[in-house]
C-alpha cells in the first residue's frame, strides 16, 4: 500500500535467585525463554498510547497512514533496529520500502511523485517511524522537510521536476548542509563561500553533523555569495555528491544516533553549473524556513519515541516481581507511569492542534520552536523513567529504552537546541531579541 492523500516481557527471577551459580544448561533455558518472550512481544502489533481519545480527532485516511506505517514499523524496523543500533549501522535497506510507501516528501504535491498528504498524517508518519528509532525518522525527515522542500520552496519548475519525482521514489538520497564545525546555532555565521563565475558557482567550506552525508547522492549546500559579515547572502545550491572536491568523512564514536549515518562534509573548489542554484532562496531566512519544517516532524516524533518508552514501562511494571508482587503494584512505580502518561497526553494534543493550524496556513514558527522544546523535552524525561523504572534491565539493549534516552539528546540538540527554542519564544512573548 503506497500513502495517498484525501509484548510482553516474561517474568525475571527475584534477585536471590539470580545470585546463585547456573550450569550451561540452566543458562540455555533462560536464553531460550528470553528469545520466546522477545518474539511473541514483537509478534504483537503496537496498540497505541492514547488516554484522551485522539483517535476522534483524526480522519479516517490519517488513521489509515498512521496504521499502514505503525504495521511496518511493528514488522521491518522494530526487530532488527537494536542491532544496527550497537554496531553503529543505518538500515539503508529500508529506503526502497520507505519510498514505496511513500515516505519521503509526504506532504508535497503528487504531480511531483509525492503523497500529497496533509500535515497531520505527515506527522502520524514521523511519529509512527521515530517510535521504531530517531534514526530511521531523521532519515525520512532529512530527505523530506531538508532536501525536498527546499527544492519545492526555492527551486525553479525544472529543478522541481528533475529531483523530486527521484527523491520521492527513493533513486536518489539528500542530505541538508547547513551546520558548520564553529557555527550551529548560528548559522548566520557560516563561512562556507560560492564565488560566481563565468562557468557557474565554486564552492569552498565545510558543513558538520550532516544526517545521510555519506549516503546521499545529493546535497543542499549552504554558502555565502557575498562577503562573509552578510548573512543576508546566503543562498541554497543542489550540489551532486560525486562532484569533484566533495568528500564526506563518518562520524565515528557516537553515543547517540548510532543507527543513523552522521558526516562530515567538506567541499574544496566544488564547481557547479548556474543551474545547481535554488533561484528563490536568499538570505539566512530560507534555510530557517527549512528547519521549521524539520521541526515540525520532530515534535511529532518525540511523541512516538515517549510512546514506545510508555508502552515498554507499563508492559514490565506488570510482568516484573519484586517482593513477591509486580513492581507496578507499588505507589513509586505508578506515579513515574503516571507521569508519562500525562505528559505524552499533553504532547499528543499540541502536535494534533499544530498539525491543524499548518494545514490551514496559519502555524508560525514560534508555534512550531514551543511544539519542538516541549514533546522532545517530555520524551527525553520518558525514556528517562522508562529506564530507570526496568532497573539494571534499562542497560540492555533488548529493551527500548535506553536507545531511545540516548538518541533523544541528539535530538534536544538538532534543529534548534533547546536553549535556542526557549529564547525563541521569550522573543515571541516580549518583543525583544535575547540572541544579541
Amino acid at each position: 500500500m503506497r500513502l495517498r492523500g484525501p509484548g510482553r516481557r516474561g517474568r525475571l527471577r527475584r534477585p536471590e535467585q539470580r545470585q546463585r551459580p547456573q550450569g550451561r544448561q540452566q543458562r540455555q533455558r533462560r536464553h531460550k525463554a528470553q528469545d520466546r518472550c522477545n518474539a511473541a512481544r514483537l509478534s504483537v502489533p503496537f496498540q497505541g498510547v492514547d488516554f484522551y481519545d485522539t483517535e476522534s480527532l483524526f480522519a479516517e485516511d490519517e488513521r489509515a497512514v498512521r496504521d499502514t506505517v505503525r504495521r511496518w514499523v511493528d514488522q521491518a524496523v522494530i526487530p532488527i533496529i537494536g542491532d544496527h543500533y550497537v554496531q553503529g549501522t543505518f538500515p539503508l535497506h529500508l529506503a526502497p520500502k520507505m519510498a514505496e510507501l511513500g515516505l519521503f516528501g509526504a506532504n508535497l504535491p503528487e504531480e511531483y511523485g509525492c503523497a500529497g498528504l496533509n500535515n497531520v498524517a505527515y506527522g502520524l508518519i514521523m511519529q509512527e517511524l521515530e517510535r521504531g528509532d530517531s534514526g530511521v525518522r531523521s532519515f525520512a525527515s532529512v530527505q523530506g522537510a531538508l532536501v525536498m522542500y527546499p527544492i519545492y520552496a526555492f527551486g525553479s519548475e525544472e529543478q522541481k521536476q528533475r529531483w523530486l519525482p527521484r527523491l520521492a521514489g527513493g533513486e536518489a538520497i539528500g542530505c541538508f548542509g547547513l551546520t558548520e564545525p564553529d557555527f550551529g546555532s548560528n548559522p548566520g555565521g557560516m563561512i562556507t563561500t560560492a564565488r560566481d563565475t563565468a562557468d557557474g558557482w565554486v564552492l569552498n567550506g565545510a558543513k558538520m553533523w550532516i544526517t545521510n552525508g555519506s549516503t546521499a547522492q545529493v546535497a543542499i549546500i549552504w554558502a555565502k555569495t557575498g562577503t562573509l559579515d552578510d548573512p543576508q547572502s546566503i543562498r541554497g545550491f543542489i550540489v551532486p555528491t560525486d562532484t569533484k572536491g566533495f568528500s564526506a568523512k563518518d562520524q565515528k564514536g557516537k553515543l547517540s544516533l548510532r543507527a543513523s549515518d552522521t558526516s562530515e562534509l567538506v567541499l574544496q573548489d566544488v564547481k557547479v553549473g548556474r543551474d545547481a542554484l535554488l533561484p528563490k532562496s536568499g538570505g539566512v531566512k530560507s534555510p530557517l524556513m527549512c528547519l521549521t519544517q524539520a521541526r515540525y516532524g520532530i515534535a511529532w516524533g518525540a511523541v512516538g519515541a515517549a510512546m514506545a518508552c510508555f508502552a515498554e514501562a507499563v508492559s514490565y511494571a506488570k510482568t516484573r516481581v519484586m517482593f513477591d508482587r509486580p513492581i507496578g503494584g507499588f505507589q513509586i512505580q505508578q506515579a513515574r507511569l503516571a507521569d508519562m502518561l500525562t505528559e505524552i497526553t499533553k504532547a499528543q494534543l499540541l502536535c494534533v492542534q499544530l498539525g491543524r493550524l499548518k494545514d490551514r496556513g496559519s502555524a508560525t514558527p514560534e508555534q512550531v520552536s514551543l511544539a519542538k522544546r516541549n514533546n522532545v523535552d517530555m520524551a527525553t524525561e520518558v525514556a528517562r523513567e522508562t529506564r530507570r523504572l526496568l532497573g539494571a534491565n534499562g542497560i540492555l539493549a533488548e529493551y527500548q529504552a535506553m536507545r531511545h534516552l540516548a538518541n533523544l539528546e541528539s535530538v534536544y540538540t538538532y534543529e534548534g537546541t533547546h536553549d535556542i527554542h526557549t529564547l525563541v519564544l521569550g522573543q515571541a512573548i516580549t518583543g525583544l531579541d535575547a540572541f544579541r
